[in-house]
């Protein structure tokens, strides 16, 4: 699966006209991993479809269920020609980024591999040691 300028990451999209620019630049799909804020009004008055899976920044290892239903929804997304996902936590510096790669994970990169992708793409992405555990025991849990 091609994602160049498909799967981005960032902050967090605070008002309508933020959500109707991300819109504009052709994301369809939005994952709100922030717990602080549901942009999901945001995203349909935009006309996008979203997932909201509220997650503290807490830096402590996520369990398997984390993952699995937000990057599902990517996923699919992801599947159809002419989608595009934004995925996004409060800063875009670790929820986000941390999904992000499990989005690519599911769809055959490994778990460093994806990091690095988004790090090189994301300025200031960082995964914490607890997040990449998380990260790894995801894609053995789902490998396995």
């Amino acid at each position: 699966m091609l994602l160049r300028n498909r799967l981005a990451v960032g902050g967090g999209v605070w008002t309508v006209e933020d959500m109707a620019e991300l819109a504009r630049c052709g994301y369809t799909h939005i994952v709100n991993l922030q717990a602080e804020f549901d942009d999901s009004a945001l995203a349909a008055v935009a006309g996008l479809q979203s997932f909201w899976n509220p997650t503290e920044d807490d830096l402590a290892r996520k369990p398997p269920g984390f993952f699995e239903p937000a990057v599902r929804f990517a996923v699919k997304a992801l599947e159809q020609p002419g989608n595009s996902v934004y995925v996004h936590c409060a800063a875009g510096v670790h929820r986000g980024p941390l999904l992000a790669a499990a989005i690519l994970c599911a769809i055959g990169y490994d778990p460093d591999e994806a990091m690095a992708w988004i790090a090189d793409r994301r300025v200031g992405a960082d995964f914490p040691e607890p997040y990449r555990a998380s990260l790894r025991a995801w894609v053995e849990q789902r490998v396995g």
